[in-house]
């Protein structure tokens, strides 16, 4: 993120003194100006063509159209250059203002939105970027907070704020902030243009959790902390107006200071062609070298002969000089191998590629009216070779919305519904929803399937009424009441929302809270409890207490938390009831609820004054403060009174369970990184099925120590180790760590999990520790990270980009997700529940994760295949069209004359080949989408790289040198002997020149009909067009009414139509296209026969089915006047047919690959897996093999 104003030196600390601009101005604080465009109207031209050049593509270009304008050098006009290198800078130029002209209006828009500023006592209207640090600005309800402020004074009571933060951390509910008692008081601008506190606090940082500083007034001194802090980005809800004091503004605020700066992502490929297009470069010197070579020779021992009809050009006084000259001719005619059209079309394609993303029905959500959406162009292809999937948990595989779904309650389960019999009934199988209509408070969206919890309510059971009472009262929960009965909860965490609402459902309605007191109506009798003290919940507690007393007086802590925290602060009289609670704990767990254990404690008045003054003294404390708050909160919460559990069903979004399947199949490995504990990240692992009770061994790593996550991995590793040696007969340890410690622990036997804590990884990812923790981890088959930071989950990316080599995928809904989409390859963003962050920093957003599945296996697949296709064509094509000069070098005694006119070398990339390869790339397919879906396995290829790589690229150059062999040669024998039908030589330059060309542009056109896989209109239409524009523009080109226009550029007048006249010629581009074309048919046909791709044989399968579906119906047809019994038997059949084409029932892979198929058809790949080190994978045998590959 750049600033508006100069960098400066990094503080160490702050110091902001209210109302005093002079005085914090020579601080040298950065303004509210925020900038993120990169050009302006000057400086847009040369910043922009100096960005250009800095691609070598583009150099390269420009250095060659200057050495065309030296006419000694060049052979070619200087148009065959500068237009497509035009094209290019404009159309790349265009692209770069168009993005430019939307980061100015959005800072524009962020930059002068209004802010009430107090300026000399009065309040004024103010832009944002005029705001400075020491200002005292005015927020009204709903506004957004235009710095990082420091609360004063608000209008709610005792200097309370409300807040929704989503566009900071992804959280939609609201917040609480409190200003300081001392400053809560200045409500009126007279007394806040009279405060002249001064803060001195921590320098600019990222951390959106934590403030510490210290206010400085009167001689006093006041701690400071989060609570008491606003933050750029929040919106202000329910609270009329507030006022803050800037103690950060601009780039220093924490949202732009979690903003960094987005990664430039370039795709493998696009790695790959820049160092091809080296290699090709290295070959055109070369080229260059051996034909100057050949010049200086001809030149010394024959063209020495001819000087007084071909002298020398003037200048030229040597044979050595004129191979020199000769170099730089060659470098000119030879530079189409590498064309200018070859980067335009690839941003053509994947321009394309993005749209049919944007346009898929298949990905749109109508619930949110929401449609998949690429954010860049330029990783399509990449999408067909992810390997590694990480993802958030919240949000992303759930729906982020929490049902109260089943409580044990003094040793009694409810929530599970029973038959008439007393057996558990099916989901299927359920009676009505509890009636709550006795309770006029009531939501009624809640539903709850268990009528004895409500019959136990309302017999008054002191039990379950303690427990429902400890639900109303603690929380953070904000009551709203728009109308007489109709309130509106607002939650810091759903959990805490479904569990309010449960407690209010049942009788015992939360219904408003002041700072020191919480008003409830249980059973309809309004009851206000004085609250004392609010512990709050925190990652290291894991548990959060209030204090309250009663009407009667009785003071009484009541606590919720995680089980594993909890159970230990029981007192000991209540093992019994903890040994049945904890059996419904697992129970619960293993229906992947999310559970909480809920207990109470009655305080003496005493002990409660003697704790509380305590803990007011720990609280002004001015170092250490969190820990003797937390020394004093562990105090409190022993020797508690068990009441029961809760368990909440944190739904999993549509379709999650079966996605997270089909992408296993595909050979992708799903990592979760979630912020949430440990028990609910794997609940939710077992729900979507990451996790089951068949794997070998789930490892928990809970390590507090270096040592302790060392030893734990360690024996993880040795436990895996020993199953692999168990099952692997014949092969001794010592042989398999010959290899990479990776290959094999890949190669193990069995199913493994691996869950880890965010205490745990921060020592695993260490640098001498973080190749162990790769390895273990990479052998397990899931792999859950939980109470991970943001900076956790980048890191966790970063290291398996680091030493996988393999191309990673991040996917999160939330803020707290961008650094790891913005660290991955590709980063996805779930528009869901949790603001728009994670969707603005990612590639590709959509709503719900099960798109993912889509966008990967088809989309991902079919533009890595596209890409490849192109790529490989593409060379082909202009290898065949170059290398023809380099032969005909040998033939005009080396001096650079071209075979082809320069308008024929000026069009074969823009008009008669551009747009066949073109279609291709965009519109191709191998097998039909359903088939993409259905067969996992056929996403393989693109991960291991195969259909575009060196050898690919060495097997696309021989063929088009072969071509140009044969393209010169051919006609070469043909007319030196060859004579016309009134018997004159046929063999004249301007004939050949016409033959080649026309032999070329068939022969090309013939191969990309061949590469062609799936046709469209438009694939016809090019091709077709293509040929018909080459034949048009070559009459035209040697017209009479050209020459006549311009006779200096068109002098070779009929040429085309007496060349073409002739059979002979013909005949000779008859012969070399069958030449050119047969061995390439002839080679796909056995590759087919002998070793045939999965695609093929998936292709095979569905023209069978198609095959059998025609005889159904003509044997239908034959059969209609037959017996009813012979039609049902057709019927049936061709319904079955149907269903199992669907996948609804069943797929037809083993038996159609066992019957059709019965060649290995994944071997190929699973070699090149063992190559890859993963010597573990099946091989099978050959019909096994299919089998296995094309099982969904």
């Amino acid at each position: 993120m750049e600033r508006c104003a100069a960098r400066r030196a990094p503080e160490e600390e702050r110091r902001v003194r209210a109302n005093a601009r002079e005085y914090n101005e020579k601080f040298q604080y950065a303004s509210n100006c925020i900038k993120t465009s990169k050009y302006n109207i000057v400086t847009f031209l040369p910043v922009n063509l100096f960005e250009q050049f800095q691609e070598v593509a583009n150099t390269y270009f420009l250095f060659l159209l200057i050495l065309q304008l030296i006419p000694q050098i060049s052979s070619l006009s200087w148009f065959t250059t500068i237009v497509p290198l035009v094209l290019v800078l404009t159309i790349t130029a265009v692209k770069d203002a168009t993005d430019d002209y939307f980061r100015h209006k959005s800072d524009n828009q962020v930059n002068n939105r209004q802010s009430q500023v107090l300026i000399g006592g009065v309040l004024r209207q103010e832009q944002w970027m005029n705001v400075r640090v020491g200002d005292i600005i005015k927020l009204e309800n709903n506004q957004f907070v235009a710095a990082d402020l420091l609360l004063l004074s608000s209008s709610e009571p005792h200097g309370l704020c409300y807040i929704e933060t989503a566009e900071l951390d992804g959280e939609t509910n609201m917040k609480v902030r409190q200003a300081i008692p001392v400053t809560a008081e200045l409500g009126d601008t007279s007394k806040l243009a009279r405060f002249d506190g001064e803060v001195i606090c921590e320098p600019p940082n990222n951390k959106l959790d934590k403030f510490g500083g210290t206010l400085y007034w009167k001689e006093n001194k006041y701690p400071l902390s989060n609570q008491n802090m606003l933050l750029r980005g929040c919106v202000l809800r329910n609270t009329e107006w507030c006022f803050g004091l800037v103690i950060f503004a601009g780039p220093d605020t924490k949202l732009m200071q979690n903003s960094g700066r987005t990664k430039f992502k370039r795709t493998s490929i696009d790695r790959l062609m820049n160092t091809l297009v080296l290699w090709i470069f290295g070959f055109l010197v070369c080229m260059g070298v051996i034909l100057a070579i050949g010049n200086a020779i001809w030149e010394h021992e024959v063209g020495i002969c001819f000087q007084i009809y071909l002298p020398w050009d003037e200048g030229v006084h040597s044979a050595f000089f004129s191979g020199f000259l000769s170099f730089w001719s060659y470098i000119i005619i030879l530079n189409t191998v590498v064309p200018i059209s070859l980067y335009v079309s690839v941003e053509v394609i994947r321009l394309g590629h993005s749209y049919f993303i944007n346009w898929d029905k298949k990905m749109y959500c109508a619930k949110r009216q929401t449609p998949a959406e690429a954010r860049t162009t330029t990783l399509n292809e990449e999408l067909g070779q992810v390997e590694y999937i990480f993802s958030d948990k919240t949000g992303t595989l759930t729906q982020n919305i929490m049902v109260f779904s089943k409580c044990s309650v003094n040793g009694h389960s409810y929530g599970d519904v029973q038959d008439m019999l007393g057996h558990k009934a099916e989901l299927g199988e359920r009676p009505e929803p509890v009636n709550f209509s006795f309770n006029p408070l009531a939501d009624p969206r809640f539903q709850f399937w268990d009528p004895s919890l409500l019959e136990a309510v309302k017999l008054g059971d002191l039990h379950v009424h303690e427990f429902f009472r400890l639900l109303s009262l603690c929380h953070t929960v904000m009551s709203e009441e728009k109308s007489e009965g109709e309130l509106l909860y607002k939650a810091q965490s759903p959990d805490e929302g479904a569990l309010v609402t449960a407690a209010r459902n049942f009788g015992f309605v939360f219904r408003s809270r002041t700072p020191k007191t919480i008003t409830v109506h249980e059973l309809g009798q309004a009851i206000t409890y004085q609250l004392l003290a609010i512990l709050d919940f925190n990652n290291i507690r894991k548990r959060m207490s209030v204090i309250v007393r009663s009407p009667e007086g009785k003071i009484r802590l009541y606590c919720k938390g995680a089980d594993t925290i909890l159970l230990e602060r029981l007192h000991p009289v209540n093992q019994d009831l903890t040994s049945i609670t904890t059996d419904h704990l697992n129970e619960y767990a293993g229906e992947g609820l999310r559970t909480l254990v809920l207990a109470y404690k009655d305080l003496e008045e005493s002990y409660y004054k003697d704790w509380s003054e305590r803990l007011h003294r720990a609280g002004s404390a001015p170092e250490a403060r969190e820990d003797h708050l937390a020394r004093l909160y562990d105090e409190v919460e022993h020797d508690m009174m068990l009441l029961g559990a809760t368990a909440i069903e944190d739904k999993l979004q549509q379709g999650v369970p079966e996605t997270i399947a089909i992408l296993t199949l595909a050979n992708i490995k799903i990592w979760v990184l979630t912020g949430d504990k440990q028990e609910t990240a794997v609940n939710i692992g077992y729900s979507c099925k990451m996790l089951t009770d068949d794997m070998t061994e789930v490892f928990v790593v809970t390590g507090h120590t270096v040592l302790e996550v060392r030893e734990e991995l360690r024996k993880a590793r040795e436990k895996m180790m020993d199953a692999s040696r168990s099952v692997c007969n014949g092969f001794s340890y010592q042989e398999k760590l010959s290899t990479k410690l990776t290959s094999v622990l890949e190669a193990i036997a069995g199913e493994y999990a691996l869950v880890i804590n965010g205490h745990s990884l921060a020592h695993a990812l260490e640098a001498d520790m973080e190749v162990e923790f790769l390895e273990t981890a990479c052998a397990c088959k899931a792999v859950i990270c939980c109470r991970v930071t943001p900076l956790q989950k980048a890191q966790v990316v970063e290291l398996v980009k680091k030493y996988k080599k393999a191309v990673t995928l991040a996917i999160g809904d939330g803020a707290n997700d961008v650094s790891m989409i913005k660290t991955a390859h590709i980063g996805v963003g779930i528009s869901g529940q949790e603001g728009i962050q994670a969707v603005l920093a990612s590639d590709y957003s959509f709503s719900q994760f099960k798109f993912l599945q889509r966008l990967l296996l088809v989309h991902g697949r079919w533009s890595y295949l596209r890409m490849c296709k192109f790529l490989c064509y593409f060379f082909y094509k202009n290898f065949a069209f170059t290398m023809v000069h380099f032969w005909f070098g040998f033939f005009c005694g080396f001096s650079a004359q071209t075979v082809y006119d320069q308008y024929f070398i000026t069009l074969y990339n823009i008009v008669y080949t551009s747009l066949p390869v073109l279609a291709m790339g965009v519109f191709d397919q191998d097998v039909p989408e359903q088939r993409s879906m259905e067969y996992p396995k056929l996403y393989e290829p693109g991960q291991l790289n195969l259909l575009f790589n060196k050898r690919e690229f060495f097997i696309c150059i021989a063929q088009g040198i072969y071509t140009s062999v044969l393209m010169f040669f051919i006609p070469y024998g043909v007319f030196a002997d060859a004579t016309r039908d009134d018997g004159a030589q046929l063999a004249d330059y301007q004939s050949f020149a016409v033959t080649v060309a026309t032999s070329l542009v068939i022969v090309v056109s013939v191969q990309i009909g061949l590469d062609t896989g799936f046709w469209t209109a438009i694939n016809h239409f090019f091709i077709w067009g293509s040929l018909a524009a080459y034949f048009a523009i070559l009459f035209t080109m040697h017209s009479d009414g050209l020459f006549r226009v311009f006779p200096n550029q068109f002098r070779f007048v009929g040429n085309a139509q007496n060349t073409l006249a002739q059979p002979t010629v013909w005949l000779t581009i008859a012969l070399t296209t069958v030449v050119c074309i047969m061995p390439v048919v002839a080679f796909r046909f056995l590759k087919l026969d002998l070793k045939p791709e999965l695609s093929d044989t998936v292709r095979y399968t569905q023209l069978v089915r198609k095959k059998q579906k025609t005889q159904h119906r003509c044997m239908r047809r034959a059969g209609h006047v037959g017996s009813r019994r012979s039609g049902y038997a057709f019927s049936h059949q061709e319904g079955f047919g149907e269903l199992i084409m669907s996948g609804k029932n069943m797929r037809l892979s083993s038996l159609a690959l066992s019957s059709f198929a019965p060649r290995p058809s994944t071997s190929w790949i699973e070699t090149l897996r063992k190559k890859k080190g993963c010597e573990g994978s099946s091989a099978g045998s050959p019909s096994g093999a299919a089998s296995k590959t094309l099982k969904v």
